[in-house]
C-alpha cells in the first residue's frame, strides 16, 4: 500500500529535526552516567549504551544523510533542511557529545572506580611483574592469532571490518627480506577480549584490568622484528550496515538475505575513530583509505570502542555499585498450577513487562506445545534472541503434531542471521514459515492458539507492544495482553490470514492495522477530540510512544491543541513536534523518561467523552510504522485492566519528577525537577508495587 507524500501544512520551524532529536535523546543516556545518584558501575554502563546507540546512529541514520549527499538528492526534510545542511549539524553535535563522554569518563567514571579499588591500569604506571606477566599474555594468548600486514605493493590496504579494532603502524628500516615499508595495519581478531584482567595479587587491588589496545601499544615492537615503530595508533571504521534488498525483483528473500549479510561488514564507511595521539600523516592516510573527510574524523582519549567495557559491571561482585537486584512479580488471575488457558478463559490478564514476568507467555506456549487438545498455534517472530525458549516449544508443537504458522520477519535489523536460523529449524520439523507480505516489514507481536474444547474450536490470543524476547523483557517496558474475547482473537485470525495468504484485508472489529486502518484510526481519533472541544467538551489525549515523526499526525495534535484539546506526549526517543508554541501548541507537553529499563510500550489514551479509550501498540507514530510495516493497535476493554494501563503506564510516568526530561518550545529537554515537590519515580514505584520484594 502506497501513501501519498506527506507535506507538513505548517512552516518547517515548527518541526524538529529526526537525526538531531536521536542525538538529544543520546544527551539524556549520557546524563545518566553524569548523574551522582546512579551506582557508579551503572554509570559505566550508560556511557556504554551511549556509544552502542551511537554506532547504530551512525550506521543506519549518518550512513542514510551521506548516501542522500553522494547522490545530489534534492529532498528537504519536514524541518527544511538539506542533506547537507543535516550531516553539518549532526556532525558537529556528534562530535561535542563524544567529546564530554570521554572526559568524563577520564575525569569522573576512571578515578572514581579507582578509589574503590577497579583500576584501569595504564602502561606508564605498570611495575616490573605487572609488565613481564602481561608480556606472557601478549605472547601466549596474542601473536598466535594476530596478523600484521606491511604496507607495499604486494600487501595492499586490508578490508578493515566494520566497527572491528585495529591498530596503524608507523614503522622505519627493513624486514628479512630487504623491505622498506613505511606502515603497517595489526587487525586485533573479535575473538580477543578488549578488556584484560590481572590476578588480585599482581594488580595490588581488588580489580585491576588492562586494554587490549594498552598490550599492543606496549609490545608491538614484537611483531616487527629489527625494525623501528614510530608510533602505533588503534582505529575504528563504522560502515553503512543498512541491507539493500529490493524485495521485488527477487524470488526468494531468505536465500537473497543470506548472500547479503556478509556484505554488512564492508559497506561504505561512515566514521572513522582514532586515538588522540594519531599522528596527522597517520589520520589523513586512514582517511584517505575509507573516503572520509574531516568531518567524519573522531579523535578520542581512550578506547575507541567503549561498548566492550559493557561486560566489567558483571565482572566486578560490588553490589553496592549496581542496582539492586529485581525479581518481576507474578501476574494477577493466573493460578499456579492450573491450565493458562482456563484463567484466560475466566478473564482477560494484563503482564507489564519487566515489573511482571514474561513467563506466563513462555507458560502458555509450553502448555500449547503439549495440550493434546490444542490444534494450531500461529505466531509473528519479529527479535527473538539466538537462543529462544518460545522458539524451541514452537519447534516442540510442530513435532508433536501441531499445525504451526511462522511468521518470521527476516528483515528485523541486525537479527536477520538469527532469524533465517530459527526458519531453517521451524521447516525442518514441519511448520509453515512464511515471511511476511514483500516491502512491509512485520512488526507486530502477536500469538494466536486454536484450541478444540467441547467440539467446539477456541481461541486464544496474546498480543503485546514489546519483542517475544525473554531476556529484553526484563529490560523494557511493555505490556501484553492475554485474551479469549471471541471478536479480538477473530481479527487477530483475520490478520494472519492476510499474512499467510492472498485477498482483500477485511474490516476488523477492534484491532487498528498497519498499513491500513492504524494511522487514519490515529488521526480520526485525534480529531474527534478535537471537535469535542470547539464544542466546548472536555477532551484530553495522552499518548506514550519511542518515537513521534509522522507529518499528518503531528499537524493533527497542532490543530488539537488549537482547538483546546489537553495533550499530553510521553515520547522517549526522537520527537519531530514543537510543544508550548504560541498559537500552536500551548496545551501539548512533551516529556522523556530516562531510567533503568528502556521505555517501550506504545499506549494512546482518547477522553472519548468520558468512555476513556485505551489502545496499546506495537507501532510509534511513525511514518514507517504506518505505512511500512505490518503493525499492530489493540484495545483494553476489561475496565479493570484498563484502568491500570492508564495508572501503570501514564500516570505514573505524568506524576515523574525525578527521571523525567521536559521539552520547551525549541526542542530543548530539561530535567523535570522540583525540590519542593514529593518526589515521584516511575519505574521505581512500579517495581515496588508490582515487582517481588
Amino acid at each position: 500500500m502506497n501513501h501519498p507524500s506527506l507535506k507538513p501544512r505548517f512552516p518547517t520551524e515548527n518541526y524538529l529535526n529526526r537525526e538531531l532529536g536521536l542525538l538529544a535523546f543520546n544527551r539524556r543516556v549520557l546524563a545518566q552516567a553524569e548523574d551522582e545518584r546512579m551506582p557508579l558501575l551503572e554509570r559505566l554502563r550508560f556511557l556504554c549504551i551511549v556509544s552502542s546507540n551511537l554506532d547504530e546512529f551512525f550506521e543506519i541514520r549518518v550512513s542514510g544523510l551521506k548516501e542522500q549527499i553522494r547522490a545530489h538528492a534534492s529532498l528537504v526534510t519536514t524541518d527544511g533542511k538539506t542533506p547537507q545542511e543535516g550531516f553539518r549539524q549532526v556532525a558537529a553535535e556528534a562530535h561535542a557529545m563524544v567529546t564530554e563522554q570521554y572526559q568524563h569518563l577520564n575525569e569522573v567514571i576512571l578515578p572514581a572506580l579507582a578509589e574503590q579499588g577497579i583500576r584501569f591500569l595504564r602502561r606508564s604506571t605498570w611495575n616490573e611483574a605487572q609488565r613481564e606477566w602481561i608480556r606472557d599474555y601478549f605472547l601466549r594468548e596474542m601473536v598466535p592469532v594476530l596478523t600484521p600486514i606491511g604496507l607495499d605493493p604486494s600487501h595492499p590496504f586490508p578490508k578493515v571490518l566494520n566497527k572491528s579494532l585495529n591498530f596503524a603502524v608507523e614503522l622505519e628500516g627493513k624486514d628479512a627480506f630487504g623491505r622498506s615499508s613505511n606502515a603497517a595495519i595489526v587487525q586485533a581478531p573479535r575473538a580477543l577480549p578488549r578488556v584484560i584482567q590481572l590476578p588480585e595479587e599482581l594488580a595490588g587491588c581488588a580489580y585491576g584490568f588492562v586494554f587490549l589496545s594498552s598490550i599492543l601499544h606496549e609490545f608491538v615492537g614484537e611483531l616487527f622484528t629489527g625494525m623501528t615503530v614510530l608510533g602505533c595508533y588503534q582505529f575504528r571504521v563504522t560502515r553503512n550496515s543498512d541491507l539493500f534488498v529490493d524485495e521485488e525483483e527477487i524470488t526468494n528473500l531468505r536465500t537473497k538475505l543470506q548472500g547479503e549479510l556478509p556484505q554488512r561488514h564492508f559497506g561504505n564507511a561512515v566514521r572513522l575513530e582514532v586515538a588522540e595521539n594519531c599522528s596527522p600523516a597517520m589520520t589523513d592516510f586512514l582517511l584517505s583509505q575509507f573516503g572520509l573527510q574531516a568531518a567524519d574524523l573522531y579523535r578520542v582519549n581512550g578506547p575507541v570502542n567503549l561498548v566492550r567495557l559493557m561486560q566489567v559491571p558483571d565482572w566486578v561482585d560490588r553490589p553496592d555499585m549496581k542496582f539492586r537486584p529485581f525479581v518481576p512479580g507474578s501476574a494477577k488471575g493466573l493460578a499456579k498450577g492450573a491450565s493458562i488457558f482456563a484463567s484466560i478463559r475466566k478473564n482477560d490478564i494484563l503482564l507489564h513487562h519487566p515489573y511482571q514476568s514474561f513467563a506466563p507467555v513462555i507458560e502458555l506456549l509450553n502448555q500449547a506445545a503439549t495440550d493434546p487438545q490444542v490444534v494450531a498455534i500461529k505466531m509473528t517472530v519479529y527479535r527473538t534472541g539466538t537462543d529462544s525458549v518460545l522458539m524451541q516449544s514452537l519447534i516442540r508443537a510442530a513435532e508433536n503434531g501441531k499445525e504451526v504458522t511462522v511468521v518470521v520477519e527476516l528483515m528485523a535489523r541486525f537479527d536477520e542471521e538469527a532469524n533465517i536460523s530459527w526458519a531453517t529449524k521451524l521447516e525442518e520439523v514441519g511448520a509453515h514459515v512464511v515471511y511476511g507480505v514483500v516491502c512491509y516489514k512485520t512488526h507486530a507481536k502477536a500469538l494466536l492458539i486454536v484450541r478444540r474444547e467441547d467440539g467446539v474450536l477456541k481461541r486464544y490470543a496474546h498480543l503485546g507492544t514489546g519483542n517475544y524476547h525473554p531476556r529484553t523483557a526484563r529490560l523494557y517496558t511493555d505490556f501484553g495482553l492475554m485474551t479469549a474475547n471471541e471478536e479480538i482473537t477473530h481479527d487477530v485470525s483475520e490478520v494472519f490470514k492476510q499474512l499467510t495468504g492472498l485477498g482483500k484485508a477485511r474490516t476488523l472489529r477492534h484491532l487498528w492495522q498497519a498499513p491500513f486502518t492504524l494511522q487514519p484510526n490515529v488521526v480520526a481519533a485525534i480529531q474527534a477530540e478535537a471537535e469535542t472541544a470547539r464544542a466546548g467538551g472536555k477532551a484530553r489525549i495522552v499518548a506514550k510512544m519511542n518515537s513521534l515523526l509522522e507529518p499528518e499526525v503531528i499537524n493533527a495534535l497542532y490543530e488539537a491543541s488549537q482547538a483546546g484539546v489537553e495533550i499530553e506526549l510521553i515520547v522517549r526517543g526522537v520527537c519531530a513536534l514543537r510543544p508550548g508554541v504560541p498559537g500552536l501548541s500551548e496545551r501539548i507537553r512533551v516529556r522523556s523518561i530516562i531510567g533503568r529499563f528502556l521505555e517501550h510500550h506504545r499506549i494512546f489514551y482518547f477522553y472519548a467523552g468520558g468512555q476513556e479509550t485505551v489502545y496499546l501498540s506495537s507501532a510509534d507514530w511513525m511514518e514507517r510504522n504506518f505505512f511500512k510495516r505490518i503493525e499492530l493497535a489493540f484495545p483494553v476493554l476489561d475496565p479493570k485492566l484498563k484502568r491500570r494501563v492508564i495508572t501503570e503506564g501514564l500516570k505514573f510516568y505524568l506524576a515523574d519528577n525525578q527521571q523525567g526530561w521536559d521539552m520547551n518550545s525549541q526542542g530543548i529537554y530539561q530535567r523535570r525537577r522540583n525540590s519542593r515537590a514529593k518526589p515521584h519515580n516511575a519505574q521505581g514505584e512500579l517495581m515496588v508495587a508490582l515487582g517481588n520484594a
